[in-house]
């Protein structure tokens, strides 16, 4: 846009004495302040007193490390809009991954609104901000890319919901309160898939850590983690650490980890955060060095207060398995409070859809909703119709991945395993423990597993129902076989459990796989069932809108 002013300046007195340009001199501009030395470090604000805020950084010891500057300003700027870009700015930054900011959040908690034309300065003005970084090589990747990095929609920064708003301040309090008490506190966070707990969770450390440094606070000098029994998750919130100043990557660990770091430096944590507490093991695991009972019970009992991030029905593992009875066994000897999030936060699909998934998961089958403008929900008569159209939508948006059920082998030794080999004949995904795997180009030719994308975002997911999942035609309801189930290390019996419980419980991972798997699709989601039975039932239900 013409009206934008963008002008890069050295960041000394000379240089910021005064400002010509009537968009810089008397209107709210936002400004960055940067330098390219072996670690590139920046700082992003926004003013309504350019001339001041400017010359109160150069006086501040932690600013004036940094050598240039760039002022952006347009007629059209009001301090909304530039608190606005400021905050998307951010973001983008954290998921660029190019510079350290120095950036802190707003430890009051600041409720974000809508204001006049947010559209404009949001898709176009700040289009336009951020290709100008990208000519002056200040950005790298472009804003479409950006926007499919899993660390872009985690940031700390990014803007919550009135609900996740909610039950963060009420954290928060929690956290404080019982700051100056003994014992151990308990706070449990209940949310479906892609209500937006994750990212309630990486505000809410981000903002504990700011507090650890407010002499002022009750906060002030605590000692905090973040846990996560995910690996694909655990590099997400470790590149976030990169580029904030107060999120160390030794603050974010995996649980038996940070179990072990506690006893052998025989400490306490004061705050501890459990993202994807459904993974949490509820028996020892020798083989990952975990020799107690209880994940769970024993983070509890190294810190002062635990706050657990909980979905019943992402549990994937015996050795993992949680119900609302054993849940409750160990933080009724707390008094756990327990908050919730309720919104469908991913999905772009009406609640009929989502309630089909549900009932699905619970092997129910019934009448397909039809997809509306904004969520696209396919069933496929053919692999062939099926794959050539999620290459198509990966073409055409970016970050689309097929996912299965696991009833095909896979090892991790180095051999490629490939699903559905007469019909789909696509290899399993191949990990590299330093890059998330659906971020990776080439894994659109590849199938991802429950382990790849749980926790995580995809524009269009393209799942395939293997042999464990059947329809039975007297009932009308699917038939879960565990037999056809080749996760091998997720059917491992436990000798606490009868034999019915563990056969129980078999079925019960399998529907709680279709359930995640099927939530992962922010724009839509396609089927292809390798059951014919099931694949003509699903066909049938979809009537007209059936693709071959």
């Amino acid at each position: 846009m013409s009206d934008l002013v963008f002008e890069t300046r050295a960041f000394n007195q000379s240089e910021l004495q005064n400002f010509q340009t009537v968009y810089l001199n008397d209107y709210p501009i936002v400004y960055i302040l940067f330098n390219n030395k072996k670690n590139p470090t920046a700082y992003i604000g926004q003013t309504a007193h350019a001339n001041k805020r400017l010359q109160s950084h150069l006086n501040d010891p932690e600013r004036k490390i940094h050598e240039q500057t760039i002022l952006i300003g347009h007629e059209k700027f009001n301090q909304s809009a530039t608190y606005n870009i400021e905050t998307n700015l951010i973001n983008y930054f954290i998921a660029d991954n190019r510079y350290k900011l120095q950036n802190v959040s707003q430890t009051t908690i600041k409720r974000t609104h809508n204001y006049f034309q947010k559209e404009l300065y949001n898709d176009h003005i700040f289009k336009n901000i951020w290709e100008k970084l990208r000519e002056h090589d200040i950005a790298q990747e472009s804003i479409e890319d950006l926007q499919n990095k899993d660390i872009f929609k985690l940031s700390p920064f990014k803007e919550l919901t009135d609900e996740q708003v909610e039950v963060k301040e009420q954290i928060i309090d929690f956290c404080k309160s019982k700051s100056k008490q003994s014992g151990q506190n308990v706070l449990i966070v209940e949310g479906d898939s892609g209500t937006g707990k994750s990212v309630l969770l990486s505000s809410l450390f981000n903002t504990l850590q700011d507090f650890t440094n407010e002499s002022s606070s009750s906060l002030y000098k605590t000692n905090n983690y973040l846990l996560v029994n995910h690996s694909e998750m655990l590099k997400t919130y470790k590149n976030i650490a990169y580029s904030l100043p107060n999120l160390k990557k030794n603050q974010i660990e995996k649980p038996t980890t940070f179990i072990n770091k506690m006893d052998k430096n025989n400490e306490k944590a004061d705050i501890t955060l459990v993202d994807e507490a459904h993974l949490l093991l509820t028996k020892e695991d020798s083989y990952n060095n975990f020799r107690y009972n209880n994940h769970l019970d024993e983070i509890i009992k190294r810190s002062h207060t635990t706050i657990v991030i909980f979905d019943p029905k992402q549990v994937l593992k015996i050795k993992s398995y949680w119900n609302e009875r054993l849940l409750e066994e160990i933080t009724n000897q707390y008094q756990a409070d327990t908050l919730k999030l309720e919104n469908q936060l991913r999905m772009n699909a009406t609640p009929d859809i989502v309630n089909w998934i549900n009932q699905f998961s619970e092997k129910k089958v019934e009448s397909i909703p039809r997809e509306n403008d904004s969520f696209d929900l396919r069933v496929f008569d053919s692999p062939e119709s099926f794959k050539q159209a999620m290459y198509d939508k990966n073409n055409e948006y970016g970050l689309s991945r097929i996912v299965s059920t696991f009833d095909y082998e896979h090892k991790k030794d180095g051999a490629t395993y490939y699903v559905d080999p007469n019909g789909i004949n696509m290899p399993w995904n191949i990990t590299d423990e330093n890059k998330t795997w659906a971020e990776e180009a080439g894994t659109i030719n590849e199938v991802g597993s429950i382990y790849t994308v749980q926790g995580f975002d995809l524009n269009y997911v393209g799942v395939i129902l293997g042999p464990s999942i059947s329809y039975n035609e007297v009932n009308d309801h699917l038939i879960v076989d565990p037999d056809q189930y080749q996760d091998k290390g997720a059917f491992q019996r436990r000798k606490d459990f009868s034999y019915e419980e563990n056969e129980r419980i078999k079925e019960e991972i399998i529907l709680n796989s279709i359930n995640v798997l099927m939530k992962r699709g922010i724009r839509g989601l396609c089927i292809y069932a390798t059951d014919p039975k099931l694949r003509n039932r699903l066909l049938e239900l979809k009537g007209n809108d059936i693709h071959e």
